[in-house]
């Protein structure tokens, strides 16, 4: 399994309230419906949570003080998998579609964006974690 891991901001006029609302109840209903075109096995949406503990925990650990909106994980069986479905028509019509999109509440030049290679550590209950 592989992800593509995309760390979000939003457009500058936008409010993170609005943000969160559009990418999850307009960004991620596009996302799913155009799953099976894409191959993707999986879309999760890590929405950022700003509580007192955030800089504690920077703090700890020397981290920069770099802010990201929210995280989308998205995850194929490989990166070829997700290779052959772009290069179809319905696949490049797709992946315009959620390129066009992601334009209207996030801010592409501040993001960040790569694939990982999978390795889950502790898995949801009931599946067992790869090695």
């Amino acid at each position: 399994m592989v992800d593509i891991v995309f760390l979000l901001r939003r457009r500058p006029e936008m409010p993170a309230e609005e943000f969160h609302r559009y990418w999850r109840e307009q960004h991620g209903p596009l996302v799913a419906s155009l799953a099976d075109t894409l191959n993707i096995r999986r879309y999760a949406q890590l929405h950022t949570l700003d509580t007192p503990l955030t800089e504690a925990l920077r703090d700890s650990r020397d981290c920069e003080p770099i802010h990201f909106d929210g995280v989308a994980l998205v995850s194929f069986e490989s990166v070829e998998s997700l290779g052959a479905a772009v290069t179809t028509p319905g696949g490049a019509t797709a992946s315009d579609a959620l390129l066009d999109d992601e334009r209207r509440f996030l801010d592409l030049e501040r993001c960040a964006i790569w694939f990982a290679d999978h390795h889950d550590v502790i898995a949801p209950s009931g599946s067992t974690p790869k090695t």
